[in-house]
């Protein structure tokens, strides 16, 4: 296990990291605000989740193929660009019954988990984050590599997760204030997907640049 100054200063850091605004932030807010608190939730669970399969990726080792086929991080990434223009999407199409779109909603956790997954198993950057992150907190001369960079990513993953569900529930109260009115609800739905699109946009734009 990492020594204690160690795990201090990257619990530290990954907080630091965690609270600062970004397109992970940004999406969990986008479905706090369209479908209130317990789906920013579920979205940063599945987040969490997604994140965690890049710390097992890195303990493996297969999280390095990504820092060396250049080709492969790409495709990824404009995969990741496109499904959250589908998310996006699925927030501008009409719905006839309006009914049929609350039903929907209150039956989508589930689904926002699955969802939040793909969009972070999509990210490579977390692959390559924890590549160039990891190591510095690792010591060569205590336990193993591999115990050492599950450590780690468990800490990162909690933290994360806790400074994501804050996020969550604070959008979600706001989202019950502004959502007593339909035009409020079509406003809201908007918002969040206008957010979708543009973290798309953000991320076809990095790639191809």
């Amino acid at each position: 296990m990492p020594n204690l100054e160690a795990l201090i200063a990257f619990s530290v850091v990954c907080f630091a990291l965690s609270i600062t605004p970004g397109p992970s932030i940004l999406y969990i807010a986008a479905r706090s605000l369209s479908q209130g608190p317990s789906a920013g939730v579920a979205a940063a669970s599945g987040m969490a989740i997604g994140s965690f399969a890049y710390v097992i990726a890195t303990i493996l080792g297969l999280s390095a193929i990504f820092a060396h086929a250049p080709l492969l991080y790409s495709t990824l990434k404009i995969i990741g660009a496109l499904y959250l223009v589908y998310l996006g999407w699925q927030y501008f199409k009409p719905n006839v019954h309006s009914s049929e779109k609350h039903e929907l909603q209150s039956l989508s956790n589930l689904r926002i988990m699955k969802q939040s997954f793909i969009v972070e198993i999509t990210n490579p950057k977390t692959a390559l984050f924890f590549i160039a992150f990891f190591p510095q907190f690792v010591s060569e001369n205590t336990t193993s590599i591999s115990i050492q960079l599950l450590v780690l990513g468990i800490i990162y993953t909690l933290i994360t997760l806790l400074c994501d569900t804050f996020i969550a529930i604070t959008s979600g109260k706001i989202s019950k204030k502004i959502s007593v009115k339909q035009s409020a609800v079509n406003w809201q739905d908007k918002l969040a997907g206008s957010i979708m699109f543009l973290l798309a946009v953000f991320m076809a734009v990095e790639t191809l640049s």
